[in-house]
Order: C-alpha cells, then sequence, then structure tokens
C-alpha cells in the first residue's frame, strides 16, 4: 500500500515536473525490448542528475554503469556544446541497446560508451591522465563501490561532484547483521566516504529516496582536496 502511495507520488512530480518525452519512452521501450535489466533511475531522478549536471556547470562527465542509457541522455542534456561524457559498461549488450538510445537522443558526438570491465578502463584512464571530470555518476554492481569512489578521486579536482546511488538499499543499511553482499558493499563505501570527510578530502551526505523504485538514496560528495 506504501509503495502504491510513493509511485502515485512519483507520478504526481513527473506530471508536473517532468513533461513526457518521446525520445526517454522509446529509450526504455528499446531497454524492456532488449530483456535489459529495469533497474534505471526514475524519471524524477534523471531530472535531478540533470539539474546537478546543470548546477556545476559540468563540461565534463564520467558515468560508471551505462544500463540501456537513460541516466546518460539525463546527463547528457546538461552539457554545454563543447562538453564530453564517458559512460562504462561491462555488457556489450547493453552498451549496443545505449548507444541506439544515445544516437536517438542526438548524442552520438557527445557520448563515449566504452565496454569492459569498468575498474580496468578507470585503471587504463588514470595511466593516461584523463579528466579531471567535473560529474562523476556512480551506478554500477556495489561490490566495487569503495573502488569506484577511489578511482573517482583520482579523476577529480577540487569541486568536482561525485554521486552514487543505491546506497540505502531499502534502509538495510542500519543493519549491522545483514549478510547481503549488496548491502555489506554500500555500507563499506558509506563509510569510507564518512571518512574522506573527516580527513578533509571531501563534503558529504546521503539522502535517502522513496517512490516508484522503492526506498533508497544517493550519496552526493563535493572533493575539496
Amino acid at each position: 500500500m506504501q509503495h502504491d502511495l510513493f509511485a502515485q507520488v512519483d507520478a504526481y512530480i513527473e506530471a508536473l515536473f517532468v513533461p513526457q518525452d518521446a525520445v526517454f519512452e522509446r529509450a526504455l521501450q528499446r531497454a524492456e525490448a532488449a530483456a535489459l535489466p529495469q533497474i534505471q533511475v526514475s524519471a524524477a531522478q534523471g531530472k535531478l542528475l540533470h539539474m546537478l549536471a546543470l548546477l556545476c556547470g559540468a563540461r565534463a562527465i564520467l558515468e560508471v554503469g551505462t544500463l540501456g542509457g537513460y541516466s546518460t541522455i539525463w546527463l547528457a542534456r546538461a552539457l554545454p556544446p563543447d562538453g564530453s561524457l564517458i559512460s562504462l559498461e561491462l555488457e556489450p549488450h547493453h552498451a549496443q541497446v545505449a548507444a541506439a538510445n544515445i544516437a536517438d537522443a542526438g548524442f552520438v558526438d557527445y557520448v563515449d560508451i566504452r565496454v569492459g570491465a569498468a575498474l580496468a578502463t578507470l585503471q587504463s584512464m588514470r595511466a593516461a591522465n584523463a579528466g579531471p571530470f567535473d560529474l562523476i555518476f556512480i551506478d554500477a554492481d556495489k561490490s566495487s563501490y569503495v573502488d569506484y569512489l577511489y578511482a573517482a578521486l583520482d579523476l577529480s579536482r577540487p569541486g568536482t561532484l561525485i554521486i552514487a546511488d543505491n546506497v540505502v538499499r531499502k534502509g538495510e543499511v542500519v543493519n549491522d547483521t545483514s549478510q547481503d553482499e549488496a548491502v555489506r558493499a554500500v555500507q563499506h563505501f558509506n563509510q569510507e566516504l564518512a571518512e574522506l570527510q573527516r580527513n578533509g578530502r571531501v563534503t558529504c551526505t546521503v539522502l535517502q529516496t522513496i517512490g516508484a523504485k522503492g526506498h533508497d538514496g544517493m550519496a552526493l560528495a563535493v572533493v575539496r582536496a
């Protein structure tokens, strides 16, 4: 019953502030037809990512976890004409669907999808002195979240905004005895993020999110040093 209410409020918000958009509708349809997991951000969350990219004036964006390219398009729409976005995706099939969606959205010249294990790609990027990026969005396998965080720091500058999705896990982050590997990985990530704040490297918080996607949360960290 409560989840139904969350979904109704999401629909209310989207009707007011996230007008229907044929590009996004087709992107979701392609992802579903291709049997991709339906775990992309909600429309309201996509709009939030778009606004955060605008607020920090992002010209260079890095995304860890492309899936079908839904969040990629939201972020790309915030880029200036000379902006760019690199998105990392493990699964070639997911990347193929995302590429079609990004082409449909008109961002072929802005978005570079790199297929392969994200940690290996990030290591190559660091070796090549890539970046710094203005905004980094992490939404991939939770087991590697801490590694993604430190890679993101290496590819950042003071002022870079790092966002990580799914860091509340239906409230299970408060369960110290959880045996769920994703929960334990996210707990570790949150602890590392807090330690980075204590050391003055970032200032950060976690916002709980509720809606059609259920109960979860996003971590937001601004790099300071």
